[in-house]
């Protein structure tokens, strides 16, 4: 879609450029509209009278072409809060929750107090993205051995087939693959949820850090106060 204007402020015009993921349930272009996230984002903006269109790409090109000051993107989302990542973004108001737990091999569940337990054991994890302080904290000085893949499925496969011991992942993620992911179909019984979760975790949008990013910051979250996020979401994840 051209955006016709003559100030380049993405502030000044109607229509917001933001990228996200195939996060589902929550976001991709296969689910309908685009997935909850989605919904709520576009409701919000929709209330203070702006267009919001989505592109979709993999996570960390995602949230390079946000961070790229030449391109037309705003920001991008879902995103987990993280301390780095606010030096260079500005986060909005919530607009949703997810469950952040492990999967675990149904066979050979794990018990585990603290983080500490799980340190000799082989965890998944997907590039690039935040979990929560502490985990991440353990990963970045070697504590956790973590291996990093490319999207949550891989690890769910490489869980179930014995490769790992546990897989960082939403468990409404974890849900939703065992259901479509054709890699996973024949072997979602051999994978389940820990009862422990990591985290109930906001999620948010990320705008880039200067005056305009401020600007559809301040914008976007007076718009989450003139609709039912809750709502929204509850009825896309199918609660």
């Amino acid at each position: 879609m051209l955006v016709l204007g003559v100030t380049p402020s993405f502030a000044d015009s109607k229509t917001v450029h933001l990228t996200s993921l195939g996060w589902p349930p929550y976001s991709g272009k296969e689910l309908p509209n685009n997935g909850p996230s989605i919904e709520v984002a576009k409701a919000a903006f929709k209330a203070m009278g702006y267009e919001l269109v989505v592109d979709f790409y993999p996570w960390s090109r995602a949230v390079a072409l946000a961070k790229d000051t030449g391109s037309k993107y705003a920001g991008y989302f879902p995103e987990y809060y993280s301390d780095d990542v606010a030096k260079e973004f500005h986060y909005s108001g919530a607009m949703g929750n997810g469950p952040l737990g492990f999967a675990q091999q149904s066979a050979k569940p794990i018990s585990w107090a603290t983080l500490g337990d799980i340190e000799k054991l082989n965890v998944g994890v997907v590039q690039d993205y935040v979990n929560t302080t502490e985990f991440d904290a353990r990963v970045a000085d070697g504590r956790i051995k973590a291996k990093a893949v490319t999207s949550d499925s891989t690890n769910l496969v490489k869980l179930a087939n014995g490769r790992l011991d546990l897989a960082v992942v939403d468990r409404n993620v974890m849900d939703y693959l065992k259901k479509t992911d054709a890699r996973l179909k024949s072997v979602a019984d051999k994978i389940e949820f820990n009862s422990k979760l990591l985290e109930d975790k906001k999620l948010y949008i990320c705008f880039k850090k200067n005056t305009e990013g401020k600007k559809l910051q301040e914008i976007f979250d007076q718009g989450l106060t003139k609709i039912d996020a809750a709502a929204i979401m509850k009825n896309g994840l199918g609660q």
